[in-house]
């Protein structure tokens, strides 16, 4: 039915068509009608760790693997430095492969004895995936599914664990660690390994298919306006722009989809935080890299295994307004720690910065009016959005999009009221033209023409900002 769709689409097309396009059309016509561009799938490209053993090998891994520890007592290790560890255990497994004269070539011992290592020391299978820096997640689907995230786009793994118990115990090594546990009465944990990378775990009888873990990779490298500005993410003006923000004290929030580099872009924007002033961090999970030497890093704390010991983001932002911050920078606003935050900011802690998740600069404001709602606060509505009006100034909404570039596409003032809605005024957009022949997304960043209420305020503050940042080109024709 869909095929007949397209051919009368296509005949119809046809008739309108210039004389040298006609007959090519009117061939596609007769025949089986071909999908088009837009409706074939994306090519499911295989990311090779170059780490799979065939059963021969495999088969020796597990024998010196269970012959390892028999002969070797594992709890000692936890009394070695890990590279001492690993080389005893390098040392032990190339013995045991020698006296049972595996037959395997020297290439592939040395992968057997990597992965003996691995399977003691690390997290198995995983291991290859961590050591690569391209990776930005790593999401298992049961023992025989992992995916992994590259430059922004979905690939599936050659990389498989032995079965379910397998990446249980993987599961359990990584919450142990911290104190937690992970069972049928505690089927789902939140962790973090010790690079800083966030990890989420769960599994039966909530996993319905087997135990399935994401791992959300902690950034090593440390990204700066210029990284930005060469990955596309946003323009010397908007980063000039930024930078006056930040240093001109305006409370900032910044907006995005999961994944759309919005704590990326906390890092670039608290890295223009002067040195000389004092930085309070609150986090679910510590991501955030500042480099001033004056920072004071909060994290929440998650209860242990008796229900106990809790402490929420909500208790640490009341707790960071009598550290004497001159900069209060919340990871990210997820509950009721936004009507602290708001008050916070409208009593004198200005130059915040926090993140949260929304899809658009509108929706941001909306969800900390939900946010407030929660803690059972009456306030009217009018009040309440009087509140968010006067403690945020600038909202920056960042997207992930179809080519897996995370970009900055939108930069709103937040004017005031009128009546009881909050105006807003865009002074940066990124406007789209469509998809390129590679999949890229087209698109140019653009001044809307708007000059912001707060050039001004930073104009008195000695931060001079031209007032050509904010005209587009046909208006500079005009002038």
């Amino acid at each position: 039915m869909l095929s007949e769709f397209r051919n009368r689409l296509r005949q119809q097309s046809a008739k309108s068509a210039p004389a040298a396009a006609q007959d090519a059309q009117a061939k596609d016509a007769e025949g089986v009608s071909a999908p088009m561009d837009w409706e074939s799938s994306a090519p499911d490209t295989l990311y090779e760790t170059r780490s799979r053993l065939n059963p021969m090998e495999t088969e020796w891994r597990e024998r010196i693997y269970q012959q390892l520890l028999k002969v070797m007592d594992l709890s000692l290790l936890d009394s070695l430095e890990p590279a001492e560890a690993g080389r005893q255990i390098r040392e032990l497994s190339q013995r045991l492969l020698d006296e049972h004269s595996a037959p395997v070539s020297a290439s592939s011992r040395q992968l057997i004895i990597k992965q003996i290592t691995d399977e003691v020391l690390g997290l198995g299978p995983l291991e290859p995936l961590l050591a690569d820096r391209s990776v930005s997640d790593i999401l298992v689907n049961g023992h025989a599914s992992v995916y992994v995230e590259r430059f922004g786009k979905l690939q599936r793994t050659d990389v498989r664990f032995r079965d379910d118990q397998h990446l249980l115990n993987i599961i359990d090594r990584i919450v142990s660690n911290l104190g937690r546990r992970i069972d049928e009465s505690s089927p789902l944990v939140d962790a973090r390994l010790k690079d800083g990378s966030r990890v989420n775990a769960i599994i039966p009888p909530l996993a319905i298919d087997g135990p399935s873990m994401s791992i959300r990779r902690f950034a090593v490298d440390l990204l700066n306006t210029e990284s930005l500005v060469q990955m596309g993410t946003l323009t010397p003006a908007i980063a000039l722009v930024l930078k006056a923000i930040v240093r001109g004290r305006l409370n900032v929030l910044v907006s995005g989809g999961t994944g759309s580099g919005k704590t990326t872009m906390l890092n670039v924007l608290s890295s223009f935080i002067p040195h000389n002033e004092r930085i309070v961090t609150i986090e679910d999970s510590a991501e955030l890299q500042l480099q001033q030497p004056h920072v004071v890093r909060l994290e929440t704390r998650p209860p242990n295994i008796e229900g106990r010991g809790e402490v929420n983001q909500r208790e640490l932002v009341r707790n960071s307004l009598r550290m004497r911050p001159d900069r209060i920078v919340i990871g990210e606003v997820r509950g009721a720690e936004a009507l602290d935050m708001l008050t916070a900011m409208n009593t004198g802690h200005d130059g915040s910065l926090t993140t949260i998740h929304a899809n658009t600069a509108r929706d941001a404001l909306g969800r900390i009016e939900n946010m407030v709602s929660m803690t059972g606060a009456t306030f009217p509505i009018k009040a309440m959005r009087q509140q968010i009006a006067s403690a945020i100034d600038v909202v920056i909404q960042l997207e992930r999009q179809e080519d897996g570039k995370r970009r900055l596409i939108s930069v709103q003032e937040i004017n005031g009221m009128e009546g009881e809605i909050i105006t807003m005024t865009e002074i940066f957009a990124f406007v789209r033209r469509g998809m390129g022949e590679h999949g890229e997304v087209l698109g140019d960043y653009r001044p809307t023409g708007m000059v912001p209420a707060f050039r001004d305020v930073l104009g008195k503050r000695g931060i001079e900002l031209p007032l050509n940042l904010f005209r587009p080109e046909w208006m500079e024709g005009q002038s």
